[in-house]
């Protein structure tokens, strides 16, 4: 019997798929984690578990929490390690950069004056990302000076996380871009996300259809996942003239619009992936 503990926010339609595939499965004990109306001592954890299913919306209750998980010795899918390489759009680009991967142009300002300066050097248009986030929120489109002096003095006066300045280079997509899921190194479904709005997502509107698993872009997630440390992660990809491009990696991935689209269980796989880490472990 493996002890399978499953860290959540709320249950989202992910999350009911999800859950429904661990109840189903035999030798499968679930444990429930609810990251909010609780606090942790970090030289414990609540109960034992074999392995951590880290599903939070929050991005930093979920890192937190699976970081006293890992110091107690248990195994979480996915890593912290993994956690902040996704979620810090800096630190995915750099990885990107320094294995190679083809990937937008990314420059970084840290003062408003800068920013503008990074802006002009980029050229318009450009898009401004807050380094943490996710969903498509915050996001700007730079298309002239005028713009980026008001997307810049507004950002600056959001807040510390805001005053990161991450600058990169639009890239003109055909009307959609891809979504590529992988499980441990392996692509298993792609959609592509179309939209007339420059932003693709599907929770922004985007509408999914199948997208093939090319030799192209399975090499391009390979490469990507082995880069960023493997595990259960989508992985945003950009059509270009020259070839695909990553956008973008994520670590608790969004699929309820993916199931019926591409034919793939993808929660089953997910969780067969999860036991199996809890396996290594026993």
């Amino acid at each position: 019997m493996k002890k399978i503990g499953f860290l959540y926010t709320r249950l989202r339609a992910e999350e009911k798929y999800l859950l429904e595939e661990l109840e189903k499965r035999p030798n499968v004990e679930l444990v429930r984690v609810k990251d909010d109306g609780q606090f942790f001592d970090i030289s414990r954890i609540p109960e034992p578990v074999d392995v951590l299913f880290e599903r939070s919306v929050s991005y930093s209750r979920g890192l937190y929490i699976s970081k006293i998980y890992e110091a107690n010795g248990v195994k979480v899918v996915n890593s912290t390690q993994v956690a902040e390489r996704c979620g810090d759009k800096y630190v995915t680009s750099q990885i990107l950069v320094q294995n190679g991967i083809p990937t937008p142009k990314v420059l970084m300002a840290f003062d408003e004056e800068s920013a503008l300066a990074a802006v002009d050097a980029m050229g318009y248009p450009c898009v401004l990302k807050p380094v943490v986030g996710s969903w498509g929120r915050l996001l700007a489109k730079v298309e002239n000076r005028y713009d980026a002096e008001s997307f810049i003095e507004h950002k600056a006066a959001l807040g510390v996380n805001h005053q990161v300045f991450y600058i990169q280079e639009y890239v003109d997509k055909p009307g959609r871009d891809i979504r590529a899921f992988v499980v441990g190194e392996e692509p298993i479904a792609a959609i592509y996300r179309s939209s007339e709005n420059w932003i693709t997502n599907t929770a922004r509107g985007g509408v999914a259809t199948n997208c093939p698993l090319t030799p192209e872009l399975s090499d391009i997630c390979r490469r990507t996942a082995q880069a960023i440390g493997g595990g259960l992660l989508a992985i945003d990809v950009f059509e270009t003239e020259s070839g695909l491009s990553v956008n973008e990696v994520n670590h608790t991935m969004e699929f309820r619009n993916s199931i019926t689209t591409t034919g793939v269980n993808i929660p089953a796989l997910m969780v067969d992936y999860v036991i199996a880490s809890a396996k290594d472990e026993g």
